[in-house]
């Protein structure tokens, strides 16, 4: 039996952290006079007044959150972050509807950076400054900062951790998951203060250098400016970014054994740390090949622009500094593989996950081997260790339920009229969390043309690839809800 009324209790906390969050960037506003802190600081208001009800009204949790109610909350709090997190922009004229305050709040929270403004400089800069937070809080996780409270209200976190990386290695840092998760946002946290001091040093202003950092380390792709990163021309800024959409792409656990425990022989022997660099390493090495016999950019120009499009779509983050739709066809065919590989497990990045990716590939190897030797056992091995068929059965029921809403999804936003590409390719960015896709959602366009129902069945995409497809199918099914 599901206990809504703990579970709301929750979700009314959660709402008042999202109210403290939100009214960061009104504090701000309001100290330097910027426009935008007046819309903020009452989103801010609504938000804590539905929070203070529900935690108010409804009691905690009074027994331990099992693993169905985790699922179940795991949704509930992205639904009600990424409802309450529009209000902003339903407060400013630039968003004509609920529709496109929904889709970027959603393509915020779960680091997707698709956006429906056709231009991004008419956005308030307080409005803008919350545009980018939510890259960051989603990029580590709404649900995984909310974890570290929930044991001052009496309920555990384990069963949300788990329904959070459902199929990623949830290995434990520390005894209990609220120090986890406070392990890995110090981590996060650091990177972040770094990325923008380097970003100071190398010309960008201090409002840009905090939203691009934000972007960057959440693997989101909001930009301050309509031409992405291609409005900097400092080749310093470009470089920096990269570097940090590679450590974003890696998981954060390997991040704590790197910076924290010093423990750098087990960070660079990771298999899947080790995949990742070698994939997105040969890809950058095709789309540079392609550019240089295309004719279309040369030299350190044309590796700067291979290296950083191969990093923005491999960590599914989505900036831009071209127009890749004008490359040769090959780095099409490249792109678009990238986006479904995606970063490693327990990153900021979306996709499938190289390390699932690379146990794909090893399970097709065994096969080949079972067929040219029927009396032989074969295991999958993977950083050393035995996978369990169990794991290796939920893998390949994790891909062909992705490919399944891939379908679904695809046939509703062609029924509504768009291009077959454009359809192809938009479902894929919104489910891997990329943004920016093929057709008439290319790196210099965005969504604003699509319709409703387009926008709609995108929003639901984002949320369920951000979490993994299983904890939001699972909701929606009959057995789910019998006792």
């Amino acid at each position: 039996m599901i206990h809504a009324a703990g579970l709301f209790h929750v979700a009314g906390v959660f709402l008042l952290l999202l109210a403290g969050a939100m009214a960061l960037p009104a504090a701000w506003g309001w100290v330097i006079g910027a426009a935008g802190a007046g819309a903020m600081g009452q989103a801010a208001l609504i938000t804590a007044a539905a929070g203070a009800a529900l935690a108010y009204w409804l009691k905690p949790p009074q027994t331990e959150i099992n693993r169905r109610e985790g699922i179940l909350l795991t949704v509930l709090l992205w639904v009600a972050g990424c409802a309450f997190g529009a209000i902003p922009f339903l407060l400013t004229p630039a968003f004509e509807s609920l529709t496109d305050a929904v889709f970027e709040s959603v393509s915020g929270f779960t680091t997707t950076g698709a956006t429906i403004l056709p231009r991004v400089e008419v956005l308030p800069p307080v409005i803008q400054f919350w545009r980018h937070f939510t890259h960051w809080l989603g990029g580590m996780g709404v649900v995984l900062l909310t974890v570290a409270v929930l044991p001052l209200i009496g309920a555990g976190g384990m069963a949300l951790y788990r329904a959070e990386f459902s199929g990623a290695r949830s290995e434990k840092l520390a005894p209990r998951i609220a120090e986890t998760a406070l392990s890995l946002w110090k981590v996060y946290a650091g990177l972040s203060l770094l990325e923008y001091l380097l970003l100071r040093l190398a010309g960008m202003s201090a409002f840009e250098a905090a939203c691009h950092t934000f972007s960057t380390l959440g693997t989101g792709g909001f930009s301050t400016r309509s031409e992405s990163i291609g409005a900097f021309a400092s080749p310093a800024v470009q470089y920096i970014i990269i570097l940090f959409m590679l450590l974003a792409g890696i998981n954060f656990t390997m991040h704590y054994r790197l910076w924290v425990r010093r423990e750098g022989r087990r960070f660079f022997s990771d298999f899947e740390v080790r995949g990742y660099l070698l994939i997105l390493g040969l890809t950058a090495l095709g789309v540079f090949a392609a550019l240089q016999w295309g004719g279309r950019l040369s030299g350190e120009e044309a590796l700067r622009a291979a290296l950083f499009q191969v990093a923005s779509i491999g960590t599914t983050t989505g900036f831009a500094t071209a127009d890749y739709e004008q490359w040769p066809p090959l780095t099409h065919a490249l792109i678009l593989a990238l986006m479904f590989v995606g970063g490693c497990t327990g990153s900021t990045a979306g996709g499938w996950k190289v390390a699932r990716v690379l146990l794909l590939g090893k399970i097709v190897d065994r096969e080949l081997k079972r067929t040219s030797s029927r009396r032989g056992v074969f295991a999958v091995r993977a950083g050393g260790e035995t996978i369990p068929e169990a794991a290796i059965q939920g893998l390949l029921n994790l891909i062909y339920l992705s490919l399944f809403v891939f379908l679904v999804a695809m046939l509703i936003v062609s029924a509504a009229g768009v291009d077959l590409l454009t359809a192809v390719s938009s479902v894929a960015a919104a489910m891997f969390s990329i943004g920016p896709g093929f057709g008439t959602v290319g790196p210099a366009e965005n969504y604003a043309h699509l319709p409703a129902v387009a926008k709609w069945t995108l929003s639901i995409c984002m949320i369920a690839g951000r979490l993994e497809f299983y904890t939001l199918v699972v909701v929606l099914t009959p057995g789910f809800w019998r006792k």
